[in-house]
């Protein structure tokens, strides 16, 4: 088991859970999680006790990918999260996430999600306003290709 660990631009921590390593890659790691919280219904989908989340995190990139299943095994989609590179420790994932998300339906109909919280907000650098907005545009790119967690 492994903690993934969420932090606020601030280093504080938002979020914590656990997940197993199912992957390592040369750049960063592969796990899988469940959601174990009440349904969280955010409109374009919603989150369910035994969803199964596939998590990618990487050490080079300003993202995160999760490609999300029912309990079932439908796909629902990919949420992700403009972050900061990943930090692997053995035990645990830490990434500061810079507010911008992005979803992703199994149709391939993308919403960029919480612009106007990331322009509101007065906390981040210009380092990371700068790595969230180049991590944007390569997500988009990624998504568009159909690229890697992306592959249908």
């Amino acid at each position: 088991m492994i903690t993934v660990v969420k932090l606020s631009p601030r280093g504080e921590t938002k979020i914590q859970y656990q997940g197993e390593v199912v992957e390592h890659l040369s750049h960063g790691v592969i796990i899988q999680a469940y959601w174990s919280h009440l349904t969280k219904n955010l409109g374009y989908t919603s989150f369910e006790p035994g969803d199964r989340f596939i998590e990618y995190y990487y050490t080079d990139r300003w993202y995160n990918i999760f490609d999300i299943a029912s309990a079932q095994g439908v796909r629902k989609g990919w949420y992700c999260n403009i972050a900061e590179p990943a930090i692997l420790f053995e035990d645990r994932i830490e990434q500061v996430d810079l507010l911008l998300d992005v979803w992703v339906s199994p149709e391939g109909e993308t919403l960029i999600l919480d612009e106007d919280e990331f322009a509101a907000d007065t906390t981040l650098t210009v380092r990371q306003r700068n790595g969230a907005q180049q991590a944007l545009q390569e997500l988009l790119q990624m998504i568009a290709d159909q690229h890697e967690a992306f592959s249908k």
